[in-house]
């Protein structure tokens, strides 16, 4: 069973445009601008923080080249990399790795060959300044319960049972 060897590289700026509401979303990538890869072989996922006013790119997963082979193994070293983000926007996802997604939080979106990472981002950003699309409404409350201003309130009223 081989299993797939990752790093990351993470980016940090002073200057950072998605400000406000934000998500974190994920791209897999071969060449950091067009979404090009099948989930489970991607060598790649690029990951940016957007919000209606913009986009940073925050990490970038590599992995090793896997055969696209129905081998699970792989997909909890990818998973694990995108913890935080709300999606992850691919060619293609098998049944497993889809359901292991939605376990881990990460809504799965399948895009149309030649996708640009950028037009993807735009587009994301309208969605999140309108909240039409049930994911991203579902994303930004996630997101809103764990950093947002009320964060410890909700968890006073969920109990310190341990």
């Amino acid at each position: 069973m081989a299993t797939s060897q990752s790093s990351r590289l993470t980016l940090r700026d002073a200057k950072l445009t998605a400000v406000g509401p934000s998500l974190q979303v994920a791209f897999a990538s071969s060449e950091l601008t067009t979404v090009d890869q099948h989930f489970g072989s991607a060598t790649r996922f690029v990951i940016y923080r957007v919000s209606a006013a913009g986009s940073d790119l925050l990490d970038l997963a590599r992995f090793d080249a896997v055969e696209h082979d129905g081998n699970e193994s792989k997909l909890p070293a990818k998973i694990a990399a995108l913890q935080g983000c709300a999606a992850v926007f691919c060619l293609a996802v098998g049944g497993s790795a889809v359901r292991q997604l939605v376990v881990a939080g990460i809504q799965p979106i399948k895009v149309e060959p030649n996708a640009t990472i950028a037009e993807t981002l735009a587009f994301l950003r309208i969605e999140i300044e309108r909240a039409t699309t049930p994911w991203v409404v579902k994303a930004l409350q996630r997101v809103e319960r764990v950093e947002g201003p009320g964060r410890f309130d909700a968890m006073e009223e969920e109990g310190w049972d341990g």
